[in-house]
């Protein structure tokens, strides 16, 4: 088989076609990922409108060059329109058939009729704009965590710039020269390559990126807390032994917290689930706006929270303490307009020492949380070698060593 034009555009519809069928299948294993069904129509579009290409000299050239490059300039759109309901932005029918109607009408304009060099960059143009508008439509949404993102906006943006250079190539192919001394152009030959190794890989590509993002996606929802957008149990137990590895080389001062919603049930009781579920998520925001972006918060379990503020004094963290209390219970007296005046209790634990045991700082601020709700409520107690002793002289079998408790407890 020679590689000339003739082979390459049966090749190149064989391909799109292919590629088409196989993305709406992928779709259909997955229909929440929409943007792989546009990119599957795109190519079924651009295999159609090759087939109207490979037609020219046999039929007329209204069909083989108007309709055929209307029909690809909507599969580019197409592609487009595809990136955009990738990263939830909305679908602009307009400019689905823009490319496709200003072609069209420029191909009726009789100024242009015989401008081949002037429609040939018209062409060019809005192809290339097409190009362009789908690699800055990944471009702008970069901030999600996708590696495939980056070859394809490479991609785009070079097979957008390569059709800007068609022109003066198709200026050395004018039309008057016969069908067989255009297929057998080596310019020909080689743009038609091109094209055929963009389409395979920029499928591939883009299939990569939507499987991409659902694995993201199930890791993230395994480890976010679904009500109210933070670490879950598993997440934050995983990020607080990363924490206290990277303690070990490089010791700081952390607190340690634990925060737990008074009287949730009652809550509950009164006022409905769903207030319940807002007011975790009131509590939520309130701490979230107390501490620093750079502080651990996750969800552990019913109304119970905690945090983890790595070089933090002692003072510090319990002023950050009394201010997530401060703002809650003022953010929390009415909800939903309902007089809800929910509090918080927290226990909370300082460490300095060479080595950050989360476990043992957990256990110590849940008994100052125990102290603080034994206190009245909506208070911050912090866990002190009283605390210690006194739960541990709760537990602990007769003859343990007061000594190695005063040692566990510093």
């Amino acid at each position: 088989m020679n590689l000339d034009v003739h082979t390459l555009f049966q090749v190149t519809v064989y391909v799109e076609a292919i590629l088409g069928l196989l993305l709406l299948f992928a779709w259909a294993q997955n229909m929440a990922v929409r943007a792989v069904a546009w990119w599957g129509f795109a190519h079924l579009i651009r295999a159609s409108s090759i087939v109207l290409f490979g037609l020219y000299g046999s039929a007329p050239d209204v069909l083989t060059i108007d309709v055929a490059n209307a029909l690809l300039f909507t599969a580019f759109a197409v592609t487009w329109t595809g990136a955009r309901v990738f990263d939830g932005r909305p679908v602009e029918p307009v400019y689905l058939v823009t490319g496709a109607v200003l072609w069209l009408l420029v191909c009726r304009l009789p100024v242009l009729t015989n401008a081949v060099d002037a429609r040939a960059l018209i062409a060019s143009a809005i192809i290339t704009a097409y190009t362009w508008l789908t690699a800055w439509e990944f471009w702008r949404g970069r901030k999600e965590q996708l590696v495939s993102r980056w070859p394809a906006i490479f991609m785009l943006f070079a097979h957008g710039a390569l059709f800007l250079l068609r022109t003066p190539l198709v200026a050395l192919l004018p039309f008057a020269m016969t069908k067989e001394k255009m297929f057998s152009s080596v310019w020909m030959t080689v743009l038609s390559f091109e094209a055929l190794l963009f389409t395979i890989s920029i499928a591939f590509i883009l299939l990569a990126m939507a499987k991409e993002r659902t694995e993201l996606r199930h890791r993230t929802a395994a480890m976010i807390d679904s009500l109210t957008g933070i670490a879950n149990r598993r997440a934050f137990l995983q990020e607080a032994a990363d924490l206290a590895r990277r303690h070990d080389s490089d010791p700081r001062p952390v607190a340690v917290m634990l925060i737990d919603l008074d009287h949730f049930k009652s809550i509950n009781d009164r006022f409905g689930h769903a207030v319940g579920d807002r007011v975790l998520e009131v509590f939520t925001a309130a701490a979230n706006e107390s501490m620093r972006a750079s502080d651990l918060f996750g969800r552990i379990g019913g109304e119970e929270f905690a945090a983890i503020l790595s070089d933090t004094g002692a003072d510090e963290a319990f002023e950050v303490a009394q201010r997530i209390r401060e703002t809650f219970a003022q953010a929390a007296h009415e909800v939903d307009g309902r007089p809800v005046a929910a509090t918080v209790s927290i226990g909370m634990v300082h460490c300095d020492g060479p080595v950050l045991d989360i476990a043992e700082l957990l256990s110590q601020a849940d008994q100052a949380l125990y102290f603080a709700k034994e206190n009245g409520r909506n208070r911050v107690e912090v866990a002190t070698l009283d605390m210690v002793l006194r739960d541990i002289g709760n537990t602990a079998p007769a003859h343990s060593d007061p000594a190695a408790v005063a040692r566990s407890a510093a």
